[in-house]
């Protein structure tokens, strides 16, 4: 099955207001080309590197009539995103899906202060076992989120989170279980404790959950986005 025929598959079986982020990390601009000719707009990089090139690449490219090639392509950035590189992502960015320490987030704050531009984010909550998995725990979430502290350049749109790598389905539906009821709990909050203009939780509602090889049991936690690589684009080609 080649990429395009992958993308309208998944896309017929993900419910109503679930939204595919193709993960075209480690993949050429071309597969990104062949996506997005199947109606595929949200991509996914963890390399601001590669994202650079790639929006770049991409940005430069017209159609005969000297419109851009790729006008409504929308991108992620999932991956560990160092302070020093945020000059190669956030510009390009619709959604930094992967804050995962108080530091990036303090210093996305100054870059839009020092930028006039407000970034879109995800509190990574770490869900999984492994400690080699970055992110929050819930009690920090709770803190960033409901605390004094402000992030005026800042808008968050709720949170991401990666299930323990097992088979053991038990274990990935406990972890998916433990975000979706952070999640209810500080959607709740939003509702019942903050007036709907000025919180911080005003935006807070997406919650993506699921990859390649767990997306369906995040669906049934209700995912709001499912971030997929491999079963779009196959191999990872280093």
């Amino acid at each position: 099955m080649d990429i395009g025929d992958t993308i309208r598959r998944l896309k017929e079986e993900l419910p109503s207001g679930v939204r595919l982020a193709a993960v075209s990390k480690f993949h050429p601009a071309d597969a990104i080309r062949e996506a997005y000719g199947a109606d595929q707009r949200i991509f996914a990089e963890s390399r601001p590197q590669e994202l650079y090139a790639k929006v770049t690449e991409l940005g430069q490219e017209r159609n005969p009539d000297g419109t851009p090639a790729y006008p409504d392509i929308e991108w992620h950035f999932i991956g560990h995103l160092q302070t020093n590189k945020l000059k190669l992502v956030l510009p390009y960015v619709s959604l930094v899906q992967s804050v995962d320490s108080l530091h990036l987030l303090q210093a996305i704050d100054r870059w839009g202060s020092d930028n006039d531009r407000i970034t879109n984010v995800l509190l990574e909550c770490h869900i999984a076992a492994e400690q080699t998995k970055q992110g929050f725990s819930a009690d920090e979430i709770r803190d960033i989120l409901l605390g004094e502290q402000s992030y005026p350049n800042v808008r968050f749109c709720g949170l991401m989170g990666m299930a323990t790598f097992t088979d053991d389905e038990t274990v990935i539906r406990s972890d998916f279980g433990r975000i979706r009821k952070l999640f209810d709990s500080l959607a709740g909050t939003a509702v019942s404790a903050f007036p709907a203009e000025g919180s911080r939780l005003k935006y807070f509602r997406e919650l993506s959950i699921g990859m390649s090889e767990d997306y369906r049991t995040a669906l049934e936690y209700g995912s709001t986005m499912v971030r997929i690589g491999t079963m779009i684009f196959g191999p990872r080609e280093y």
